[in-house]
């Protein structure tokens, strides 16, 4: 993916970033062939932009006890979108919310350990008001995924 505000030598540094967050300024150098301190303020100016969100891990959920993958799609009365949400963000095993075009409603992933965390989660989601339907799904195998992307 191209971006007119980056010119090669950021593209570069970005790719790097994205795949190893922790590469000290002094390897980025070697690599775009600039000091440190060069590639510290480039790093600096990309954050200052807003480019660079944050720096931040990947955690393996699997490795890390999360062996189950849910996806739920939930459709919710217009006028309590935005309290419903909230309440959603809010429970512990949700992992990401996400406003959905067409009808309103919601596309939600949670990370859980088992069966019993399974029907816990959905006794939470049902007791929400403004909720009218979910429909959920179990992630069986994962091709391909990217907590972030390169430039």
């Amino acid at each position: 993916m191209e971006f007119e505000k980056l010119d090669s030598i950021d593209r570069t540094i970005l790719e790097h970033l994205t795949e190893n967050g922790r590469i000290s300024y002094a390897e980025l150098g070697r690599i775009v062939d600039l000091t440190r301190a060069a590639v510290r303020d480039r790093i600096n100016s990309l954050v200052e932009q807003g480019i660079i969100d944050k720096f931040t891990i990947i955690v393996n959920p699997r490795k890390a006890g999360k062996t189950l993958s849910l996806f739920f799609d939930i459709e919710v009365e217009w006028n309590k979108l935005l309290s419903v949400a909230d309440k959603v963000t809010q429970i512990e095993n949700i992992t990401n919310v996400y406003q959905m075009s067409g009808k309103p409603s919601l596309h939600v992933h949670a990370l859980v350990d088992d069966q019993e965390q399974i029907e816990a989660l959905l006794r939470d989601l049902r007791v929400i008001d403004g909720i009218t339907s979910i429909k959920s799904d179990i992630l069986l195998t994962r091709f391909k995924e990217r907590g972030s992307f390169l430039v």
